[in-house]
């Protein structure tokens, strides 16, 4: 094979109408044409979180000496996420690049309270539900930890008595999620913190999904099962602001309970010659750009933006999945506890994944995931503006796939993410 090499230089002007061409056949995300992968409260939103990010996209927040600016952004953001998540006084945390840096980081976390400790530091595994997030098997392979990944319960939430199980005296991490991805329900937070709790071992909620939902549905005055710092026994959680903060990609908060905790995440050495080097997370150059953005989206939407674009991401995830509910060739696998739903096919002449092929070609895009085979739905605020058209869309995809599925047998599989 030969490489090409990238000859004379091109102008802004045609670089500009390549990037262009090459993204025709992306999804539109802005449309609101896509319920994974892209959020967006709106074009007021997505400018702010541009403008800010451009004006410190080429910062870098490795070391804030520099760039105090950052710091004290950094700062904000992640105290108003203790605010959300009800830390006490002692807690802490830092900003990461998002969910998948923020769960390597709380399994690094519970191995280095354990080196701390002084305990044997072989045969370590963490319990978890297999609901919980594909990024935790990462961190795993990572960090050499053994992953012990339990049935859940017929609500699709942890099993409890499974989990409790599971546990050995390698054991250094339990895992909660609100809502956990596949299903989008609650895992039942309290009791597993405690049985963290009653093992000394670390409990992380990965919140990256549900921290700020959750935290805004309660104020709207939904009942909203306890997950956050307000329960015993919670030593970690990860909130992503790139998700339903609206903020531009590479925006996460990983918090803890205490100051002590959270030094398990970062690292710390003098071994070269360069000068002592500290790092919070994976990442060491950051991009001063997600900070900014992330600043920038939270003081503009405030309080009430939040609760404005939270309330209406719940009523159109809500509306999908009663739509989901009543139709015939339809299961709805859960009634969301948040924002997120999936559903499967009821009839067996409906191959769910052809469904999502004639959707993308009416220009929707959804996650397909299994098993069982499903489809999912991340439903944000631009939603609404677009859920007649999607329900309708939807039904006419329907009839279309059983249509085609008497002609021919075959299925479409697909992927929450992919490395091409």
């Amino acid at each position: 094979m030969t490489f090409p090499h990238l000859g004379p230089g091109r102008s802004q002007g045609v670089i500009e109408e390549e990037l262009e061409a090459m993204r025709a056949n992306d999804v539109a995300w802005r449309d609101g044409r896509a319920f994974t992968l892209a959020y967006s409260a709106g074009p007021d939103v997505l400018a702010v979180a541009q403008d800010a990010y451009q004006r410190f996209a080429n910062e870098n927040a490795l070391n804030t000496d520099a760039f105090p600016s950052l710091r004290l952004m950094a700062g904000e953001v992640v105290n108003t996420v203790l605010g959300w998540t009800h830390a006490p006084a002692t807690g802490a945390g830092f900003m990461t690049s998002g969910g998948t840096e923020s769960l390597l980081l709380a399994v690094r976390a519970a191995r280095e309270r354990r080196r701390r400790q002084n305990r044997p530091l072989s045969g370590l595994n963490i319990v978890l539900p297999t609901s919980a997030h594909a990024a935790l098997e990462k961190a795993c392979s990572y960090f050499d930890v053994a992953s012990r990944r339990v049935a859940v319960a017929a609500d699709w939430r942890a099993n409890l008595g499974a989990m409790q199980d599971a546990i050995d005296d390698g054991t250094i991490l339990l895992v909660a999620s609100a809502p956990q991805y596949p299903q989008g329900v609650i895992d039942p937070v309290t009791e597993i913190a405690a049985l963290a709790m009653a093992n000394d071992l670390n409990c992380h909620v990965d919140a990256c999904m549900g921290g700020v939902t959750l935290t805004y549905l309660e104020q709207l005055g939904e009942a909203v099962a306890l997950w956050d710092f307000r329960v015993d026994g919670v030593t970690s959680i990860s909130v992503d602001l790139h998700k339903y903060g609206y903020t531009s990609k590479g925006a996460g908060v990983l918090v803890h309970r205490t100051k002590e905790l959270r030094a398990d995440q970062t690292f710390v050495t003098q071994n070269w010659l360069g000068g002592t080097y500290g790092s919070s997370g994976i990442l060491g150059t950051k991009s001063g750009g997600p900070i900014a953005s992330a600043w920038a989206v939270m003081h503009y939407l405030g309080d009430d933006g939040y609760k404005r674009v939270t309330a209406s991401a719940r009523a159109t995830a809500l509306a999908i999945a009663s739509h989901i509910d009543e139709h015939s060739s339809l299961l709805l696998l859960a009634q969301p506890d948040a924002t997120l739903l999936s559903f499967a096919s009821n009839d067996d002449r409906l191959d769910i994944f052809m469904l999502a092929d004639n959707l993308r070609r009416r220009g929707w895009y959804l996650d397909r995931q299994g098993p069982p085979p499903a489809l999912h739905l991340t439903v944000n605020a631009i939603h609404d503006k677009v859920m007649t058209i999607f329900i309708e869309d939807l039904d006419r995809a329907i009839d279309e796939t059983i249509s085609d599925c008497r002609k021919n047998n075959t299925t479409a599989s697909g992927s929450y993410g992919t490395i091409e």
